[in-house]
C-alpha cells in the first residue's frame, strides 16, 4: 500500500499512441482492481475532491489522469468522445492493466460509455455520475453555456461563483457544501496540474455537440452496455438534466440509480461520505 494521498501523489508520465499521459496513482495496490477516474469539462487531475479520491484509496488503488491534450498531457484533444475513449483505453493498457473499474463524471461519463461499447473487456464495473446518454435531453438553462466557458483570468479556470451556480443547487445548504468542496479541491499546493488549453475546451465542446446528435434508434446502444452500472446524480442537475440519469438506468440492462436530494451536477462532492458508502457497496458487490 502506498503512503501517497490525493495531495501528495507525484505526477508521473507514461507514453501510448504518441501521447505522453500525465497521471497519479495512490491507494491500496493489493486490493483488487484499480479505479480509474475521468472528470468533467476542462478538468484535470486537481479537479477531483480529495474526500472522494482518498476515500476510495483507503480500499483500492486510485488512478487519476489527463487524457490526450488535457492539462499536463501532451498532444491535442480529439473532437469526439469515442476518440477520447480510445485514448483512455490506450492509457490503461500502457499501465499494464487488463481490466479496471471506471468512474466517469459529466463528460467523463460520456467517454466511459464509449469505452464500455468499444473496449468492453477493459471495464469490470462502471459508475456514471452527473452524465447522460447520446442524444439525451439538453440543458434549458440559459446561463449554462457562458458560465461553463467562462475563465477567471487569475487562474485560467472557471471561477468560484460560476462553479457554485453550475455544480450545486441554489439552496444555502448546497452552496455551503460547494464552498467546502472548493477548499478541499484547492488543498494541493505543489506539483499541480496546469489549466486545460483553449484547444481542449474547443474540442470537448465540439464533442459535446456531436454527442447530442442522434445515431440510429435513440438509446439503443445503451442496451449493449453489459457491465454492472451505478448511475448517480443530484435532484436538479442544470447542466446534464437529471432525467438523463433515469434514462441511463432504464436502458442499461444491469444499472441501478441513486438521486441525492437538494443537489446538482456535483452531487458526489456535496455528499462525499454518502456517495463513497454507496460506491463501495456497488464496487464490492
Amino acid at each position: 500500500m502506498t503512503s501517497y494521498t490525493h495531495v501528495t501523489a507525484p505526477t508521473q508520465f507514461v507514453e501510448a499512441d504518441g501521447i505522453r499521459f500525465a497521471y497519479r496513482r495512490f491507494g491500496k495496490e493489493e486490493a483488487g482492481l484499480s479505479l480509474v477516474l475521468m472528470p468533467h469539462f476542462r478538468a484535470g487531475m486537481d479537479h477531483w475532491d480529495p474526500a472522494v479520491t482518498d476515500g476510495f484509496a483507503a480500499g483500492r488503488q486510485v488512478i487519476l489522469f489527463d487524457n490526450a491534450g488535457v492539462a499536463s498531457s501532451s498532444g491535442e484533444t480529439p473532437s469526439t468522445f469515442e476518440a477520447m475513449g480510445d485514448y483512455a483505453a490506450d492509457f490503461i493498457g500502457a499501465l499494464g492493466l487488463s481490466q479496471v473499474d471506471i468512474l466517469g463524471f459529466s463528460i467523463g461519463g460520456y467517454i466511459a460509455q464509449t469505452m464500455a461499447l468499444r473496449h468492453p473487456k477493459i471495464i469490470r464495473r462502471l459508475m456514471l455520475v452527473g452524465t447522460g446518454p447520446r442524444n439525451g435531453e439538453p440543458s434549458t438553462d440559459s446561463k449554462y453555456p457562458p458560465l461553463a466557458a467562462s475563465t477567471d483570468p487569475a487562474t485560467g479556470e472557471t471561477g468560484l461563483d460560476a462553479f457554485l451556480y453550475l455544480f450545486f443547487s441554489p439552496s444555502p445548504r448546497s452552496q455551503a457544501a460547494g464552498r467546502a468542496f472548493w477548499e478541499r479541491r484547492h488543498s494541493r499546493k505543489a506539483d499541480v496540474d496546469v489549466p486545460s488549453s483553449p484547444q481542449t475546451m474547443a474540442a470537448q465542446s465540439a464533442a459535446g455537440r456531436e454527442w447530442r446528435q442522434p445515431r440510429g434508434e435513440r438509446y439503443a446502444e445503451l442496451k449493449l452496455i453489459t457491465q454492472p452500472t451505478l448511475v448517480v446524480n443530484g435532484s436538479n442537475d442544470i447542466m446534464v438534466p437529471t432525467i438523463n440519469s433515469f434514462t441511463l438506468a432504464q436502458h442499461i440492462p444491469d444499472a441501478q440509480l441513486i438521486i441525492y436530494p437538494d443537489s446538482g451536477h456535483a452531487s458526489l462532492f456535496q455528499y462525499p461520505d454518502l456517495f463513497l458508502s454507496h460506491a463501495h457497496i456497488f464496487l464490492n458487490g
